[in-house]
């Protein structure tokens, strides 16, 4: 059986080397080299080594972090799949992650099974939503999203445009003085949003959005 291969970027040793030592041990899958930072991972390319099908990335590193990384991937590797990794759950970081390209993320004190469950995801349906995994896993292993094009006549005109928005890098502050709204009508939008995409975070909406092509995220 052919085995899915795996690059890790990350500068903690010790971190890198037991994410080794679980993906291992699964079946099927292959790490083909331990990265320190993103420079690293440039020129693992640029000496046409053997492509993996994920790359693992940290996001905090030195050299070159993983935000870095990811526009450098977007310009010369855009198809590499990209899982982020972070020690918190930084939704800015985050969301400028997945606008760069990454197609999920995962906290490092993630439960093994999940992680598992994560880069199969990815792998073989392209993206992975770590804001619904809780209640999204089924007996088959497969996730069942409701179709997108429901959306458009569950969403206000006003929810449409604050999704566009939550889909930036803006602050809710900002997106507040954008749409000429008080930050309490943002908040009613935004817990509205969530509701009627099943989703938990702003992290859950750019994903969801970018799976389902509701608008470009860039």
């Amino acid at each position: 059986m052919k085995k899915k291969t795996v690059v890790i970027v990350d500068d903690h040793l010790l971190f890198a080397q037991s994410l080794e030592s679980l993906i291992t041990k699964l079946e099927g899958y292959e790490v083909l080299a331990i990265l320190k930072n993103g420079k690293e991972l440039t020129q693992y390319y640029l000496h046409k080594r053997k492509k993996p099908e994920l790359v693992l990335l940290d996001v905090k590193m030195p050299v070159m972090d993983g935000v870095q990384t990811m526009e450098w991937l977007k310009d010369n590797r855009p198809e590499q799949k990209v899982l982020a990794l972070t020690m918190e759950d930084d939704e800015e970081t985050i969301i400028k992650m997945l606008r760069a390209g990454a197609r999920g993320y995962l906290l490092k004190d993630i439960h093994p099974e999940n992680f598992e469950f994560a880069m199969k995801m990815v792998i073989e349906q392209g993206f992975y939503y770590s804001s619904k995994i809780e209640n999204a896993l089924k007996n088959s292993g497969q996730v069942e999203f409701e179709d997108a094009s429901s959306l458009v006549d569950k969403l206000t005109d006003r929810e449409w445009a604050f999704l566009k928005h939550a889909c930036s890098e803006l602050t809710y502050k900002d997106i507040a003085q954008e749409m000429e709204l008080s930050p309490k009508t943002i908040e009613n939008y935004r817990e509205s949003v969530f509701k009627k995409l099943q989703v938990k975070t702003r992290v859950g909406v750019v994903i969801y959005c970018m799976k389902n092509n509701l608008f470009k995220v860039e």
